[in-house]
């Protein structure tokens, strides 16, 4: 314990401490220096100077020089195999915590209820508040911090300390800057029923967490050693750079992670679970670093070089963020005294190369990571730790184009993208592997998440969605969600009446309207209406704030942004827009690109979209996942989303920007595709835990290839000829006869009906799909599938199967007209609940499928299937005499709220001018309401008799009233 008494105020030391921890261990030193009188004053000069210009951190990593001599003042936390003389060394460390220090030079008697001390220097100061007096450290002590503590003192100047702490019987919170009135605390606590807050303890407080597990020594020094970190560059001011220090989550998760490598070895998997906001890239650099300073806690665990090596020869990051890559860079910098550690690797050959120069980390892409684990099985001498960023997928450039063409339209899944990397790449006994998502699929769960008793599979480690909008570090991006349910009239522009599939013509009518110009015209008004009235007039986010449109193809995006250029155009371009989508698309015969609507290159959308004047950013493919721009703040979706997918997308709103003061309220979603129910379930399993019920059922992939074979498609021969000529690298032009005279049997040769056709490419499709994600994972062999897989992975492609109502139901599109388009809005701001259990997802159906329906299917004439897609759609304007009532009545009471109405209306003495003054403010009424009022809009504007007798009618209604 120390006395306050020793406290020196001027220079922040604790000066018994300081000088008994430098004469008992570094005495030597100490007398070179000593032919100088003043030689006390000289070494706490010189430290003041250093801390004021670089921080107590640096100090304490890098020690003191002061004329000749130089000072230690830390020993490092030893190590299982280090030797006693380090040991001993740690030992001599003098911890020490005052109470009730009076650390003001100006006001003596101000008080900080305690600061921890490392050999007399401080590095932890603590407000202590007691819940059972009504005080709180959430309120209490962040208010003593903000409003009586005087920063201008020498002990709360920036970085002098590596954090301040305000602590009561249940909650942490902690800053390590002090800032008056403007400091920002965070919460530095467990957790609790994956939300905020601390667990209950059976043993004593809440919060005793702090004392028993985060201030021992040992944690103490490790934090310094190995966590907390000055952001900039050495020559930055000081006052410029950013003191980190983790949240508790980080350091759980890096911790956990180096325990169980230790007492386990290489060859592990660990899926962390960690939402967005969670700071995943400080977790991922902590960890990075720390694996490569790992050691095993006995010789014999699988890996080991002995109880003095590295478990792991090198740590591979997997991402496709530059940010991370640079962070990595960075932060390894603060870490290691070997600077050039971190390389960049592309291929197995720049794998092998960094190696041999003493890369210790190795950064990657997911496009480049099949490469890299090739490297990793040629060196199976070395032990590699892989730690994959999957959560994220690249925004721009060839590497994001190449893989859209792979994966279709849609954005690629970072997860999948992994998993098929990994496919035929055994996870060997060499290499341990990390993944990093807030939102695994049940194929994730399965090959890295935790095996439990019962056969399911959980997370190594959790930070949830739940938690992290309950601390503040992401919005809830669920709390104003406001849906349109679109309403149809499609009327026949033929005379005839074939018959058609029901359901496939069901689907393309569908799709047949909502890519219709009117339909997207009808949209982008009512966007850019809430756009500009409740985002850009209201000067959200100080003005700055953006938003974003979601459309389901590139075709779409492309009308969307003409049609929303042109409205922009009519209101005199207040802002402008941005597009994104990958590739060329020719629309109206014309060909366009990003770069060709945009003006300027691909690369730079994200950045031109930052500035103030571009405030809509429309996308069909892209920045829907791992695209963080905090000033994001309105969503309008016309795009079906779900499960994965919906999360990552509406997150894009979730990133707090408190310079800017976001708020929750400031967020909100138009939705005109989903319904609150489908965007529930989509957010459910990932609000907290998501645990995997089971593991898959391979044994499927046995029926799949026994139908498969039998059908007489290809022979085993021929598979087998295929395998030894693709794997001894032959040339393209020796594979394809072999694939050709397969593919010429499904096409001609074995007169296979279509529906059969369709059967047999669903099936095989399967079995590829299966099969290549759990290769990776399964306990044993199956050669005979690893041949089959690839043999049809160059088959499918060549299989045509031909959909005999293809050209019918193309007909059916050119047999209707869209005559009418409404929007009903069937959920105003709602705020969607999430379930906060922990959600048990399935593993992928394993069940064989094929095709089905055939020349079963129900077959109805055109008439039948335009009137019941009306009934469906358009089902809310069909209208009793009793709603007919009611409406008339609402229309009544909108005129009579019309700002006219009094004065140019009932006031009005002249007859002919109250007439006139009434048709204006009814037709000014039909305008604002036509969207909700569709049909009887459009008899209105078509019927002069019928617009003549309702306005009479409503005429009557106010003078009954």
């Amino acid at each position: 314990m120390g006395d306050p008494n020793d406290f020196d105020k001027e220079y922040a030391i604790d000066t018994k401490r300081f000088w008994h921890f430098l004469e008992t261990t570094q005495a030597e030193e100490l007398e070179k220096l000593k032919r100088d009188p003043q030689y006390k004053l000289k070494i706490v000069q010189r430290l003041d100077r250093m801390v004021k210009k670089y921080g107590i951190l640096d100090v304490l990593k890098k020690g003191l020089s002061v004329d000749d001599a130089h000072f230690t003042l830390m020993y490092v936390a030893p190590l299982p195999s280090s030797s006693d003389e380090i040991k001993k060394r740690f030992a001599s460390n003098e911890f020490s915590v005052t109470r009730q220090l009076r650390y003001s030079v100006d006001n003596p008697g101000e008080e900080i209820d305690m600061v921890i001390f490392l050999n007399g220097l401080p590095i932890v100061t603590l407000e202590l508040k007691n819940g059972s007096t009504g005080q709180t450290a959430r309120v209490d002590g962040q208010k003593q911090y903000r409003n009586d503590r005087d920063t201008k003192q020498t002990l709360l100047h920036f970085a002098r300390c590596i954090v301040h702490m305000a602590v009561d019987t249940d909650e942490v919170y902690m800053t390590t800057r002090l800032a008056g009135r403007k400091t920002f605390f965070l919460p530095f606590n467990k957790g609790n029923n994956q939300g905020k807050g601390n667990p209950v303890n059976e043993h004593g407080h809440k919060s005793a967490y702090l004392w028993e597990e985060v201030f021992s020594k040992e944690s103490l020094a490790n934090i310094i050693q190995h966590f907390v970190r000055l952001d900039g560059e050495r020559k930055d001011a000081l006052s410029k750079r950013t003191l980190f220090f983790p949240r508790y989550h980080q350091m759980d998760v890096v911790r956990k992670i180096m325990k169980d490598a230790s007492e386990y070895g290489v060859g592990r998997t660990y899926l962390v679970q960690h939402s967005a906001g969670s700071g995943k890239s400080n977790s991922i650099t902590w960890a990075a670093y720390q694996l490569i300073e790992t050691y095993p806690l006995k010789a014999d665990l699988p890996g080991s070089k002995g109880l003095n090596e590295p478990l792991f020869d090198s740590v591979i990051v997997v991402t496709d963020r530059r940010l991370l890559d640079k962070q990595l860079r960075d932060n390894i910098k603060e870490f290691s005294e070997v600077k050039n550690i971190v390389a960049p690797a592309n291929s197995a050959k720049d794998l092998k190369a960094s190696l041999e120069s003493g890369k210790k980390i190795i950064i990657t892409t997911i496009q480049k990571f099949p490469f890299i684990m090739d490297g990793m099985s040629d060196l199976s001498d070395r032990r590699f730790a892989v730690v994959i960023d999957e959560a994220h997928s690249s925004q721009s450039g060839s590497a994001h184009d190449s893989m859209n063409s792979a994966f279709g339209d849609d954005e690629p899944d970072a997860q999948d993208a992994i998993v098929e990397a990994m496919r035929s790449r055994k996870m060997k006994g060499n290499a341990s592997y990390l993944a990093f998502t807030a939102t695994p699929k049940p194929i994730t769960l399965e090959k890295f998440g935790q095996k439990q008793e019962d056969g399911s599979f959980k997370p190594f480690h959790l930070y949830s969605m739940k938690q992290a909008i309950e601390e503040g570090f992401i919005l809830d991006v669920l709390a104003n969600y406001t849906t349109y349910k679109s309403y149809y009239e499609i009327e026949k522009s033929i005379v005839d009446n074939p018959l058609f599939d029901t359901l496939k013509a069901q689907k393309k009518l569908r799709a047949f309207v909502e890519r219709d110009k009117q339909t997207i015209a009808t949209k982008a008004d009512i966007m850019l209406e809430h756009f500009i009235d409740n985002v850009v007039n209201r000067k959200k986010l100080k003005g700055k704030a953006k938003g974003m449109v979601v459309t389901q193809s590139i075709e779409s995006a492309i009308l969307y942004y003409q049609s929303l250029q042109e409205k922009l155009k009519e209101k005199g371009n207040p802002f402008k827009i941005a597009i994104a989508f990958s590739g060329k698309k020719i629309v109206g015969g014309i060909e366009y690109t990003e770069d060709s609507i945009n003006g300027f290159a691909s690369k730079d959308i994200a950045d031109k979209f930052d500035t103030d004047e571009y405030r809509l950013l429309v996308v069909a493919n892209k920045f829907t996942t791992g695209f963080d721009q905090p000033k994001l703040t309105a969503m309008y979706v016309d795009k079906k989303l779900q499960g994965v997918q919906a999360v990552q997308t509406l997150s894009r709103l979730n990133r707090a920007a408190n310079s800017l003061g976001k708020k929750t309220e400031d967020l909100f979603i138009l939705d005109f595709f989903n319904t609150v129910d489908d965007i529930k379930a989509s957010f459910d399993p990932f609000y907290t835990a998501t645990t995997l019920s089971s593991a898959t059922d391979v044994n499927v992939l046995h029926e799949l290839k026994e139908h498969l074979d039998s059908v007489g498609i290809y022979e085993l021969d021929e598979v087998e000829l295929f395998i030894e000529k693709y794997f001894s690298g032959v040339e393209a032009s020796e594979l394809s006869p072999i694939i050709d005279i397969a593919a010429e049997r499904f096409n001609n040769g074995l007169e296979l009906e279509d529906a059969q056709k369709a059967d047999y490419k669903i099936k095989a499709k399967q079995f590829v799909k299966i099969y290549g994600q759990m290769a990776s994972i399964l306990p044993y062999e199956m050669v005979d599938w690893e041949k089959l897989f690839w043999f049809l992975k160059f088959l499918i492609p060549k299989l045509v199967v031909k959909d005999k109502d293809a050209d019918i139901i193309d007909e059916l599109l050119e047999s209707v007209d869209l005559s009418t388009y409404g929007l009903e809005r069937t959920k105003l701001n709602t705020t969607i609940g999430l379930d906060d259990s922990e959600t048990e997802v399935d593993p992928q159906n394993p069940n064989p499928r094929g095709a089905h329906g055939g020349d079963g299917a129900e077959k109805d004439p055109l008439d039948e299937i335009i009137r019941s897609f009306n009934d469906r759609w358009f089902q809310g304007w069909d209208t009793t005499p009793e709603e007919q009532k009611v409406r008339f009545v609402n229309l009544a009471k909108k005129i009579q709220d019309h700002p006219d109405y009094q004065s140019k209306y009932i006031d009005n003495p002249d007859q002919q001018n109250r007439d006139l003054a009434y048709a204006k403010i009814f037709s000014e009424v039909m305008q604002q309401q036509r969207r909700n009022e569709l049909e009887l809009y459009k008899k209105v504007a078509q019927d002069d008799a019928f617009k003549q007798a309702m306005q009479d009618t409503i005429k009557r209604l106010l003078t009954a009233s």
